[in-house]
């Protein structure tokens, strides 16, 4: 499982024409699911996206009361070590990913944060205001 998490003073995620999640600072954290993860990583993901010290005054999400907005991008598996064209044969498809999307989502919300979401398998076009910049590779 792979995540970029990015500190933002605003994001959002709109899909056709309609903003569908939308936040005032915090974390984008975008996540791609992989073929082979282990079975417990979306529990690490969560802590990572909870804890993780990127915020204002070295504080995480969970202890400053920031809100995430949490999509989903298969192409964070995407391989380009050959040729011209991106290999997604790494990335989980729809039916594994979307589920643990949803496990991340509700272990963000049991620890009290705000979560907005994208809309899985949609076209979406994710808006965001970087602060920094600030952006992290996290791996599970």
């Amino acid at each position: 499982m792979r995540a970029v998490l990015s500190r933002v003073s605003s994001a959002s995620v709109t899909v056709d024409g309609e903003v569908v999640g939308a936040i005032d600072g915090g974390l984008l954290a975008l996540v791609g699911v992989g073929r082979e993860d282990a079975d417990g990583a979306w529990e690490t993901m969560v802590r990572k996206i909870a804890e993780l010290r990127i915020l204002d005054g070295e504080r995480g999400v969970e202890e400053s009361g920031a809100s995430v907005l949490l999509v989903s991008q298969f192409t964070l598996h995407g391989q380009t070590r050959k040729g011209r064209r991106p290999s997604w044969s790494d990335a989980a498809p729809g039916e594994i990913a979307e589920p643990v999307i949803t496990r991340i989502a509700d272990g963000l919300r049991a620890r009290g944060i705000h979560v907005e979401q994208g809309r899985f398998g949609a076209m979406m076009q994710v808006a965001s205001v970087n602060e920094g910049p600030f952006t992290v590779l996290v791996e599970c």
